[in-house]
C-alpha cells in the first residue's frame, strides 16, 4: 500500500547534510539507491539530484517504517522523516559527502513503487547505449550524468553572465524560416495554410543576427537551438544548442576578446582556468604544422624532413619531392610488432594521394643517414612511433596544382591533411600509451571536485585564422563558399574575387580545442554591391540571389553597419569538460547514430488524414 504525502514538506537534499546539521530533525525525498538488511537494521541510501545520504531504520525505535523498509527496493520513491547524528568513527565513509553522518528515521513514507528497471542507476558503467536511451529516464537519474547536467548549467549561466557584463543582449530569433543553403540539408515543415510550401528549422540564426545588427541592436547573444540534417557521429548531433553572438563595428581582435572572456568563465564554472591571449595561427600554418585547421597541440606537431632525404632516396622510396615530406611523432608507443604496424594501414586515408612509411627497421638498413636525420628531425626518442607522410607519385588526384605565393597549393593540402588525420586516428589508438590525453581526465576529476585547474596542461584552445575564401567544388566544377557566402574577404583581395577566387582569403576564424572545432565566425559583408561580387564569383545569378536571399538583400540598403560575430558549440564545450566520449552524455535527450529517438521512439508515420491536411502524399520505394 503506497502512502500519500499528505502535508509533509521537504528540508532539505540528500547530498546537502554534513556534520554541521547533527542534531536536526530532517524530511528528506528521493529515489531508494541502495538497501542493506541487518535484521533490526535496514540501511537505505536515498538518493536525489544533490547526492545521497543513509538513512537508518530501526525496528524499535520505529516498526512501522523498518516493516515498510522490508519492502522497499531500489527505485522506490520514498520519503524519510527523522534525525540527523554523527556516525560511528569507524562507520564513516570518507568517499560520500555525507558519510560522517546519517539520519535516524522515525517515520517512512512509500510514495511510488517501481517496475525492475533494465539497470540500476547506481551503477556507473552501463555499456549498452541503445538500452540507456530507450530508459533515458532511469539513465539520468545516474550520478555521472546529474554531474554532467549541473555542469552544464553552471557553464551556460557563466556564459550569460558574462556576456550580460560585455553589454550584449539575449535576442530570440525565429525556429520556423526560410530554407536558406548553409551547408548541410534543412529541416523542412510543411506549411498547412499555404499548400504545397514549407518552413525550415534554422541550421544557425546567422542571417536573423544580421539583421539584428542592421536593426542597431549592436551586440546580440542568444542561447540558440540549431538543426542540421546531416549525417551523425561521437561530436554531431541532428538538434544541437550554439552560443551565437553579433556585434557592430568590430574587428577580429574585438570578437576574439569576447569569446575568451566568456570561455574563461564557463571553464572557471568547472573549475577549469584557461590562460588568456589564447594563441592564434592562420589556417596555412595549421595545415603545415597540423595538417588539420583543428589541431590538437597536446601531441607533438608534424616536421617537414625533407631535408634528411637525398634526391636519389626519395627516388628509390618512390616519393613526390615537390609535394610535403613530414613525419608525425607519438611519443612513448614502444616498439610495435610487425601485425600491430600493419594494423595501422587502414587508418591511413590513401585517397588523398598520400603514402606513408613506418618501417624504420627497413629504412634505417637500406637508408640509415636519412632513418637516423628524421628521427633527430622529429625530436624521437627511441620509445617514440615515427611515420613519415609523403606525396605518392603514382598516384593522381584531380585537383588544383597552382600554387600562389606564400599559400598551399590543394595537393599540398590533401598530403598534409593525410598526415593529420593519422596522426590523430594514431593518437586515439595508443592514447593509453603515450599518455598524452590523460591528463584531460585529471582536470575533470579535479574539476568536479572542486579544485581549480590549470587549463594549460589539459585544455588547449586555438584560434585559426586566414582561411581560403572558396573552395573547388569538382562535381560541379564551380568554386563554392568555403564558409556561408555573407563572409567578408580580406580587403587586399577583393581584386582577385572574379580572376582569381583561389588566391582570396576570408575574414573568418575557427576556435578550436584538443582537436575539436569549437566555434566559426567571421567578419560580414555590410555593403550591397560586395555581396553581389561574392554572388557574381559563385556563379550566383540576380535572379537566383534574389530568390533565396531577396529579404536580406533588401534590407542591406537600409544602412548596414560592418558587423561580425561567431557561434560556438555549447555541448561541444560541455563535452570536453565533463571529459565525455559523446555528445549524447551531454544533451538529455539525444538521437542514435542512426538518428533515431529511442525513448520516443521517433521518427515514426504519421496519419493519412494529417498528411490530407497538409496536402502530402508520401512516395515509398519500391
Amino acid at each position: 500500500m503506497l502512502d500519500f504525502l499528505g502535508n509533509l514538506e521537504r528540508t532539505h537534499l540528500c547530498g546537502d547534510l554534513r556534520a554541521a546539521h547533527a542534531g536536526q530533525q530532517v524530511v528528506l525525498m528521493g529515489w531508494v539507491n541502495r538497501r542493506r538488511d541487518h535484521g533490526n537494521l535496514i540501511f537505505l541510501d536515498i538518493r536525489d539530484r544533490s547526492g545521497i545520504a543513509q538513512v537508518v531504520l530501526d525496528k524499535e525505535l520505529t516498526p512501522d517504517g523498518h516493516a515498510k523498509g522490508e519492502q522497499v527496493r531500489p527505485e522506490y520513491v520514498v520519503a524519510a522523516v527523522g534525525k540527523v547524528r554523527l556516525r560511528a568513527p569507524d562507520a564513516i565513509n570518507p568517499k560520500m559527502p555525507t558519510g560522517e553522518i546519517e539520519i535516524e528515521s522515525t517515520q517512512l513514507l512509500v510514495l511510488n513503487d517501481t517496475r525492475l528497471a533494465p539497470f540500476s542507476p547506481a551503477e556507473e558503467a552501463i555499456q549498452n547505449e541503445e538500452v540507456r536511451l530507450k530508459y533515458r529516464y532511469v539513465d539520468l537519474r545516474r550520478a555521472e550524468m546529474q554531474r554532467n547536467f549541473r555542469l552544464r548549467h553552471d557553464i551556460t549561466l557563466a556564459i550569460r553572465e558574462s556576456l550580460s557584463r560585455q553589454g550584449f543582449l539575449e535576442i530570440e530569433t525565429p525556429i520556423l524560416t526560410k530554407s536558406t543553403p548553409e551547408g548541410a540539408r534543412d529541416f523542412l515543415v510543411p506549411s498547412r495554410v499555404h499548400p504545397g510550401e514549407f518552413y525550415a528549422l534554422p541550421q544557425s540564426p546567422q542571417i536573423f543576427k544580421q539583421i539584428l545588427m542592421i536593426s542597431g541592436f549592436d551586440r546580440y547573444f542568444q542561447i540558440a537551438r540549431c538543426f542540421r540534417d546531416e549525417d551523425l557521429r561521437a561530436d554531431r548531433q541532428l538538434e544541437f544548442t550554439q552560443v551565437d553572438l553579433e556585434m557592430s563595428f568590430p574587428r577580429q581582435e574585438h570578437v576574439f576578446a569576447v569569446v575568451e572572456d566568456f570561455l574563461c568563465a564557463g571553464f572557471a564554472a568547472a573549475g577549469v582556468t584557461l590562460p588568456k591571449p589564447f594563441p592564434r595561427m592562420t589556417y596555412d600554418e595549421a595545415m603545415q604544422r597540423f595538417g588539420t585547421d583543428k589541431p590538437d597541440l597536446r601531441l607533438p606537431g608534424l616536421t617537414d624532413v625533407r631535408s634528411a632525404f637525398t634526391d636519389e632516396n626519395l627516388a628509390t622510396l618512390q616519393i613526390d619531392s615537390a609535394l610535403p615530406i613530414v613525419a608525425l611523432r607519438i611519443p612513448n608507443v614502444g616498439e610495435l610488432s610487425r601485425k600491430e604496424r600493419e594494423d595501422n594501414h587502414p587508418l591511413f586515408d590513401q585517397k588523398k594521394g598520400a603514402k606513408f612509411i613506418d618501417d624504420f627497421k627497413r629504412l634505417a638498413k637500406g637508408f640509415p643517414e636519412a632513418a637516423a636525420k628524421v628521427r633527430e628531425l622529429a625530436g624521437a626518442s627511441d620509445a617514440d612511433f615515427v611515420i613519415i607522410v609523403a606525396g605518392d607519385p603514382a598516384h593522381h588526384i584531380k585537383a588544383s596544382d597552382t600554387k600562389f605565393e606564400g599559400r598551399l597549393s590543394e595537393r599540398e593540402i590533401n598530403v598534409l591533411a593525410a598526415a593529420g588525420n593519422f596522426r590523430t586516428e594514431l593518437a586515439k589508438k595508443y592514447a593509453e600509451r603515450h599518455g598524452a590525453f590523460r591528463v584531460t581526465d585529471d582536470a575533470v576529476y579535479n574539476a568536479h571536485a572542486g579544485k581549480q585547474v590549470d587549463g594549460s596542461a589539459a585544455f588547449h584552445p586555438i584560434w585559426i585564422t586566414d582561411f581560403p575564401m572558396f573552395e573547388y567544388d569538382l562535381a560541379s566544377g564551380k568554386w563554392m563558399p568555403a564558409h556561408h557566402p555573407f563572409t567578408s574577404p580580406h580587403e587586399h583581395d577583393m581584386a582577385n574575387l572574379v580572376s582569381d577566387p583561389a588566391s582570396v582569403r576570408a575574414n573568418c576564424y575557427d576556435l578550436a580545442m584538443n582537436g575539436l572545432e569549437l566555434g566559426s565566425g567571421s567578419i560580414r559583408i555590410h555593403r550591397k554591391d560586395v555581396q553581389q561580387q561574392i554572388f557574381q564569383s559563385l556563379n550566383i545569378s540576380d535572379e537566383e540571389a534574389r530568390q533565396r536571399f531577396g529579404f536580406f538583400l533588401d534590407a542591406l540598403e537600409y544602412g548596414t553597419p560592418p558587423h561580425g560575430g561567431i557561434a560556438l558549440g555549447l555541448d561541444r564545450i560541455v563535452m570536453l569538460l565533463a571529459g565525455a566520449p559523446s555528445l549524447r552524455e551531454v544533451i538529455a535527450f539525444p538521437k542514435t547514430a542512426k538518428a533515431i529517438d529511442l525513448m520516443v521512439d521517433a521518427p515514426t508515420t504519421v496519419t493519412e488524414q494529417q498528411l490530407k491536411e497538409l496536402h502530402i502524399r508520401v512516395a515509398l520505394k519500391s
